[in-house]
């Protein structure tokens, strides 16, 4: 079910897409369109975890250099039944931590300076166990894609503006772009692309928490480390891109209102309050 519930929502993104390269420029439109959904899914497919990674500046670490963690991911790995992933350190102060890579042979875990310093042992397991469970779920090709296609349909409703403001042309044999459904695209295709981005980065962050509890064994260890980094990320900043937010253990965003309605990440108290109950149920 999960496996049909993400491929209808990627599907949607890309029809998104492809639609509004037809409002914004007709059949050329739809066309260039089909071909920019096409080219961004293969780049995102081969080369995903490395662009993410270097653009947060993680550098890859041995065993020699970060003896407990490379030995804590190693042995959740063998828990989970993975291939030994790829251990990044990126050096920021905000305790955060992601996972990338197009599939379990080629996942790599990144973590902050920031979290290693705030979490206890048991707290830095769940939180490796969580992001092995993304690895071992295949989210995060997902998520990338995801992300990749939203971004270009928001970048879409800005050539829609500059349309709007210098006019462009009426409708014709080849099918024009037409003034009225370019304003609309500019304001419904952003807010659309992320709600559909937001409904699989959700559901997807509700499945690796249940997955990484059991991979480390207590769901107590990852629920006492989402409201540490919750709080901590609200107070320290991050200069992350939106459009990967999603792939954090916690959203490295900080604000109220409308951005945390539209967040990508479900409510930490909720996600919490999932743990507790999968520790009362004697997991």
């Amino acid at each position: 079910m999960n496996g049909l519930k993400t491929m209808v929502l990627m599907v949607t993104l890309t029809l998104m897409l492809i639609g509004f390269g037809a409002i914004l420029g007709g059949k050329s439109g739809m066309t260039i369109a089909l071909f920019m959904a096409f080219i961004m899914n293969f780049i995102t497919y081969w080369f995903s975890d490395k662009i993410v990674l270097k653009m947060y500046g993680a550098r890859e670490v041995s065993e020699g250099e970060q003896p407990v963690l490379y030995s804590m991911v190693r042995r959740l790995s063998q828990r989970a039944g993975l291939p030994m992933p790829k251990v990044c350190i990126i050096d920021e102060d905000q305790p955060n931590a992601f996972a990338t890579g197009r599939n379990p042979a080629h996942g790599t875990v990144a973590v902050t300076t920031g979290i290693m310093r705030i979490l206890t042992r048991e707290e830095l397991e769940g939180v490796i166990a969580h992001e092995l469970a993304h690895i071992k779920n295949r989210d995060i090709l997902v998520g990338t894609i995801a992300a990749t296609i939203a971004g270009a349909i928001s970048y879409l409703a800005q050539m829609a503006q500059w349309a709007a403001i210098f006019g462009g042309r009426s409708n014709d044999d080849e099918g024009g772009s037409n003034p009225i459904a370019a304003i609309v695209m500019m304001i419904v295709g952003p807010i659309a692309a992320l709600i559909v981005q937001m409904a699989i980065s959700r559901s997807r962050e509700y499945g690796a928490d249940e997955t990484g509890a059991k991979i480390c064994g207590n769901p107590s260890y990852l629920a006492s480390a989402l409201n540490k980094l919750h709080l901590a990320s609200q107070q320290i900043p991050l200069q992350a891109n939106p459009a990967t937010s999603h792939m954090f253990i916690v959203n490295p965003l900080s604000g109220g209102g409308l951005l945390k309605l539209f967040s990508t990440h479900p409510p930490i108290e909720e996600r919490i309050a999932r743990l507790r109950e999968m520790r009362l149920g004697g997991i």
